[in-house]
């Protein structure tokens, strides 16, 4: 699914472009080599020193405009003024959602957990090597372009399963290949089951009002389609001739 756009997504993040990183760690060499590491990924780096100005960098620029102010932040557990985890529990309390990997020279599976349970999305001891960190940087980053996706619509009755964003029909499981009159038709009276349509209706809905053609498309349309969709085309289960008047399904 989305095949176009996680290819796009992952090109992006393979060069990392339009990505914002906050760096926020104290010691001076861990810093410049953080720096160094994503800005060779394409990534554009900010990076701080103080959970003080952690915190003025996310919530004054979180607050005033509709764009995350990063998307994606490297919090080093030890600053100089504020803790790391205090950080964390206050961002999230904030409703700031941007991603955290908290980096530390604490090891145990007990200080682990507990940058977890604060809010981080992930947690790094030092030393770690930066191809580590870079991978962890797309992982987080991928995670969350993820969640920003619609959530996938799925039209089911009995065993017709239609997709609509991924143009797929399953048929007690198994894909059925549907031309693309044949999809949008299946779409149309799998969305409104019960419903009593006109030949012309159908017509206009899936053909459009500029059509000129005869109603009879529709008869052969429909004949496709049942031949594709029910075990016995000639006594229908699904696309239901209603005498006079047009089709129902179901």
């Amino acid at each position: 699914m989305y095949t176009q756009e996680l290819t796009n997504y992952f090109a992006q993040v393979k060069i990392g472009q339009t990505y914002r990183v906050l760096v926020a760690e104290s010691e001076e060499l861990s810093r410049k080599m953080l720096d160094v590491a994503l800005s060779e990924e394409g990534y554009e780096v900010i990076t701080v020193t103080s959970g003080r100005t952690t915190i003025e960098c996310l919530t004054s620029l979180e607050t005033n405009s509709e764009k995350p102010a990063f998307d994606l932040v490297i919090l080093d557990l030890m600053l100089s003024d504020i803790n790391g985890l205090n950080i964390c529990r206050l961002l999230r309390e904030q409703g700031i959602l941007v991603p955290i990997l908290m980096l530390s020279s604490k090891n145990s599976e007990t200080d682990c957990v507990l940058g977890l349970e604060v809010g981080a999305d992930d947690y790094l001891t030092k030393p770690f090597g930066m191809r580590e960190l870079v991978a962890r940087c797309r992982a987080l980053l991928r995670r969350q372009w993820l969640m920003k996706l619609p959530p996938i619509q799925v039209l089911v009755y009995k065993d017709i399963t239609l997709i609509p964003q991924e143009c797929r029909v399953l048929l007690r499981g198994q894909e059925v290949n549907l031309a693309p009159k044949e999809f949008c038709l299946l779409e149309l009276f799998i969305s409104h089951t019960q419903r009593v349509w006109t030949r012309q209706q159908i017509l206009n809905k899936i053909w459009g009002e500029d059509f000129f053609g005869d109603t009879k498309t529709v008869d052969v349309h429909i004949r496709w389609l049942r031949e594709k969709l029910e075990v016995d085309p000639s006594r229908p289960e699904y696309i239901v001739t209603v005498r006079g008047f047009g089709y129902r399904f179901g």
